[in-house]
């Protein structure tokens, strides 16, 4: 796609393993959807995170569910917002082959990737994750006390022309959090 054609839509991409999601995923959802000025939001709920161990990972099924519920009490914004399992469908664990392959199935779309800050510390464990931004932008949102780090972490200081910081007002859910308190 040439600058000449603007793209047909603006797609922020949020992937993670949801497990379970939360109000912390809307709070950057609808953040990015106000200041980057997106159409849509994809929750890109993942089969397996390949960083993360398959014993405590719920369901797929149950995974997607929690995300379609959050975004179900999203009363303004659940038009904007799609939960899906499309890297099951893709056949893709990998996000830069999902983007990829987003990119050669929708290409009139302009893709953008959204992460929270302590995904970008750990950015450079992602399988070739310096094709991410070399695809697409990378757009990162505060998440507690991971700034300052993530400020001097090798894929931001590598691409900080392609990966965005937003500072915002912080949200202390996680789904590690919520798992723990089932726990006690």
């Amino acid at each position: 796609m040439t600058r000449e054609t603007p793209p047909e839509k603006r797609i922020g991409l949020l992937g993670g393993s949801f497990n379970p999601a939360h109000k912390g995923h809307l709070h950057i959802t609808k953040a990015a959807l106000k200041r980057l000025k997106l159409d849509e939001v994809w929750w890109l709920v993942t089969p397996q995170n390949p960083l993360k161990p398959a014993k405590d990972m719920a369901p797929l099924s149950a995974r997607l569910k929690s995300a379609e519920e959050i975004i179900a009490g999203a009363k303004k914004y659940k038009d904007k917002i799609i939960a899906s399992d499309m890297e099951r469908k893709l056949a893709t664990i990998y996000t830069s082959d999902t983007i990829q392959q987003l990119k050669k199935k929708h290409p009139k779309i302009e893709f953008v990737w959204l992460m929270g800050a302590d995904n970008l510390l750990q950015l450079d464990k992602w399988h070739n994750w310096e094709r991410i931004p070399q695809m697409v932008e990378v757009h990162v949102f505060d998440r507690n006390k991971h700034y300052k780090e993530a400020m001097k972490c090798e894929a931001y200081t590598k691409y900080k022309d392609r990966i965005t910081y937003h500072k915002i007002r912080k949200n202390p859910l996680s789904s590690t959090l919520i798992r723990a308190s089932f726990l006690n």
